[in-house]
């Protein structure tokens, strides 16, 4: 555990921000000799309240800032801000510690971490984990890119607390000692390239999880994922005990599927969990998730009889293939956190034969919709494509013999995919882009989806 000293730059006061700035005018109103400056570009209503209230607390906030202090000891970046901003550029040249909240976080605490990441999965398998250490009795809290920020729980959390993690890549992409004793690798698959710049650094910040992992430490991989795959024998080599996670495969001190049946090997003996069956959450790769999941919480000491009790329990979290409801026979599903294509594959295969009327659209993240266009053409009756990535979805779809519809927003969106819809079929919000050309965030999507539908009349009429 580090003492916070000296001046500190709070770049981003959104949650993460606001969390980290909270902590350190904590710090010191308890004596400790440090200063707080917050900075933001934008200059919102909701920032301004914000603003004040730190003011009065006796922090320095600039909203719509341009420039930074030359006097500062420490920067902590808030995830949403790219480090290409002119902001962010100019806090590294100032030769002091860059760091994420999460990182910031890891300073203040001295709880174990599970740190949970990949492209796709991530707030599923963190609600998982939780979810099967509750079952456990290990006391746990859910936090990160999930929507606690980390800074928020550790002044409260014991010593004892287990800090389940969901890590995306702009947060790690600024850690220098952040260490889990359990880290989790789903997959990797292009996305937030507007983010980092390139594939290449997107899977450089992805794969820091593993940065600080020693003999002792757990790393579950699933090797499944032709991304994530080569990290196991890499990982394993820095001395890290790697579980592999395979639906199709058994390898020593793995997680599979055998006939049916979810198994995790721990020293030697095969220890079965749940059939496949008996997950309430829908998908092959959820299966995959399922087994991560519980070869995560085992390392932490979960035992295998609250495991298994813990995966037949859990429900699926929001906005994650969420069933909506059923109108004059037509399923709906809310997959609204599924912002990008790979995501969106493997939503395709998560409903069987059943046919599919598909919303795609918002605002791409400098993704390629053409392998995307091509599958979904293969898989569903009609696509709906809205927003603010329309024009490029469209383009993706026009090289091919398709019905699809286009919508200015996602109310015209369901409305176009109602007409499309016949009894039986499934219409499936899995949007494939960001929510941030209409909406706040994925969330605000998902439940403006769920009113929507809610919305639809019965029979037409």
């Amino acid at each position: 555990m580090q003492s916070i000293a000296g001046h500190i730059l709070v770049l981003g006061l959104g949650r993460s921000g606001l969390a980290v700035a909270q902590r350190v005018l904590a710090e010191q109103d308890s004596g400790a000799a440090v200063r707080l400056t917050v900075l933001d570009a934008a200059d919102t209503p909701l920032l301004a309240e914000r603003a004040a209230d730190l003011t009065s607390h006796g922090a320095t906030v600039v909203l719509g800032a341009d420039k930074v202090p030359d006097d500062v000891d420490m920067v902590v970046l808030s995830p949403g801000i790219p480090p290409a901003t002119a902001l962010v550029v100019a806090a590294q040249r100032l030769g002091v510690p860059v760091i994420s909240e999460l990182e910031f976080a890891y300073m203040l605490t001295d709880s174990p971490f599970i740190a949970i990441t990949g492209t796709n999965g991530k707030t599923t398998v963190t609600s998982l984990v939780a979810h099967l250490l509750g079952e456990a009795g290990i006391p746990c809290e859910a936090v990160g890119n999930i929507g606690t920020p980390p800074t928020e729980v550790v002044a409260q959390s014991g010593l004892a607390t287990v800090l389940v993690a969901e890590v995306s890549s702009f947060q790690l992409a600024f850690t220098r000692r952040f260490h889990p004793r359990v880290s989790v690798l789903l997959n990797i698959t292009p996305d937030h390239i507007n983010w980092h710049g390139s594939l290449e650094a997107y899977v450089a910040d992805k794969t820091r999880v593993f940065a600080n992992q020693t003999y002792g430490d757990t790393a579950v991989i699933d090797v499944d994922d032709p991304g994530s795959a080569p990290y196991a024998d890499i990982v394993e080599a820095q001395g890290v005990q790697v579980c592999k996670v395979s639906r199709a495969t058994r390898f020593p001190g793995g997680a599979t599927v055998i006939d049916g049946m979810m198994c995790i090997e721990r020293d030697g003996q095969l220890i079965e969990l749940v059939a496949v069956q008996q997950l309430r959450i829908v998908g092959a790769h959820n299966v995959s998730n399922a087994l991560a999941a519980a070869a995560a919480a085992i390392a932490a000491g979960a035992d295998a009889a609250s495991v298994r009790a813990g995966l037949r329990s859990f429900n699926p979290v929001p906005h994650r293939l969420e069933p909506v409801g059923v109108v004059d026979g037509v399923e709906y599903f809310n997959d609204s956190k599924a912002t990008n294509p790979d995501a969106v594959l493997k939503a395709l295969e998560s409903f069987g034969a059943k046919p599919l009327v598909i919303l795609l659209g918002g605002r791409n993240k400098g993704n390629d919709f053409n392998p995307l266009a091509a599958r979904v053409c293969e898989r569903c009756r009609a696509a709906v494509l809205f927003g603010e990535a329309a024009v490029e979805l469209e383009t993706a779809f026009d090289a091919r013999t398709f019905d699809y519809a286009t919508a200015a927003n996602l109310a015209e969106a369901v409305e176009a995919a109602t007409a499309f819809a016949r009894p039986g079929d499934v219409v499936l919000l899995s949007p494939a882009c960001a929510s941030f050309d209409e909406f706040s965030g994925y969330e605000q999507r998902g439940e403006r989806f769920k009113d929507l539908v809610s919305a639809l009349p019965v029979g037409g009429c």
